[in-house]
């Protein structure tokens, strides 16, 4: 193991420690980091203990955040008190809102989860009321610095050795201000895609925040001639009332809400329809908890629910799981097809890989909890710290 970058330390329980509290308590919850990605081990007094993941990207800083102001709420609280634990940071961390939090609380939370599912002997998607078995995948593309032809054939490809129908490419700049990844890029993508994939296959584009109402609704004609159904994140996603707009002037589908951490700007977003499909991201919103209320507010409301999930670290694993227990699942997975040459950081994190598609199918285990174990290679060169009860 890799000296960890700061000493372990002992952590007061929790001011509620006690309160509803059955079963065995947490008594030490680690972190295993990079820059890039983090994974969270809690275990119980009885040395039991349950893998999770914090949010990638800044993940050493959303670590020391989790031990900061996640785990002293959360040690000394028995495994069943998830739910209160997830509701009382907030509320005890009040001056400090935002995603940052949020995303260190998904660590927990998904740890949690595991330990759940391996103290049970379930998957993790029985115990939100579902059960294991196959999930249909979207191949979608991260990219934009890659021609129509290209990104047809690669997209023809993958079609050809997995079984893929559905396919997402992206179109427009990433918070682009309608500026295109380079002139004419939009226009030529969105037919070459149709023509390469055919009609029969499922479309799929991601505007990622990159257009004013006007030049979304442009492109969503462009998109709706071509027999797309799914425009993701079309206007900024903060412009709640933007991305209305252009879910009311449109008959494809519009998606959004991966960004949002704010449960009620998750009310708000519903309660006006500013999209037809939520997309909540269940490490950025702070664990499977939240992310489940999400959904059956998403349910309540008859909106579908296919949530995001960009990289193939454990975030995609938390998602099948959850596809499989909610009512209100959308059509897919989303499934990135970006390998190591992409994200180089993908290598070696589990001893088996866990996302083998077949037919265009993700498959959820009945394997206890995520039925995953994290490569010992990787967490041995990875930054270490744990807090513990005192």
């Amino acid at each position: 193991m890799s000296t960890p970058y700061s000493t372990s330390g002992a952590v007061p329980l929790a001011h509620d420690a006690g309160r509803d509290d059955t079963g065995p308590r947490i008594r030490r919850i680690e972190t295993f980091c990079t820059p890039l990605i983090g994974f969270v081990r809690v275990t119980a007094e009885d040395g039991s203990s349950g893998w999770g993941q914090v949010s990638t990207y800044n993940s050493d800083l959303t670590c020391e955040i989790l031990h900061r102001q996640v785990a002293p709420w959360a040690l000394g609280r028995g495994m069943d008190a998830l739910e209160d634990v997830i509701a009382t940071i907030p509320l005890r961390e009040h001056k400090f809102p935002g995603t940052y939090l949020r995303r260190a609380m998904a660590g927990l939370d998904t740890a949690v989860w595991d330990w759940r599912g391996k103290a049970a002997g379930q998957p993790v998607a029985t115990l939100l009321g579902g059960t294991p078995g196959p999930v249909r995948a979207y191949a979608s593309s991260m990219r934009r610095d890659i021609t129509p032809e290209d990104e047809a054939a690669r997209l023809r490809a993958l079609r050809d050795r997995h079984g893929f129908d559905a396919f997402k490419v992206r179109v427009g700049a990433e918070c682009g201000q309608d500026r295109d990844e380079w002139p004419g890029r939009t226009e030529a993508i969105i037919p070459a895609i149709r023509k390469a994939m055919g009609p029969d296959a499922a479309l799929l584009v991601d505007g990622n925040s990159g257009f004013s109402p006007a030049r979304a609704i442009e492109v969503g004609r462009m998109l709706e001639q071509s027999g797309y159904e799914h425009f993701e994140e079309p206007c900024p996603y903060w412009e709640l009332e933007q991305t209305a707009e252009v879910s009311r002037a449109l008959t494809i589908d519009v998606a959004g809400g991966e960004q949002d951490w704010d449960i009620q700007q998750w009310k708000r977003m519903i309660a006006m329809r500013a999209v037809d499909i939520i997309q909540p991201d269940i490490l950025y919103l702070g664990g499977m908890v939240r992310s489940m209320a999400v959904a059956r507010m998403g349910a309540e409301a008859g909106l579908p629910c296919t949530p995001h999930c960009a990289n193939l670290s454990l975030v995609t694993l938390f998602t099948m799981h959850m596809l499989r227990a909610i009512p209100n699942a959308g059509r897919y997975l989303e499934f990135s097809i970006e390998g190591d040459d992409y994200y180089p950081w993908q290598r070696d994190l589990f001893l088996a890989d866990p996302y083998g598609i077949t037919d265009g199918q993700a498959v959820v285990t009945d394997a206890p909890g995520w039925g995953v174990d994290i490569n010992p290679e990787w967490l041995a060169r990875s930054a270490y710290k744990s807090s513990e009860a005192a």
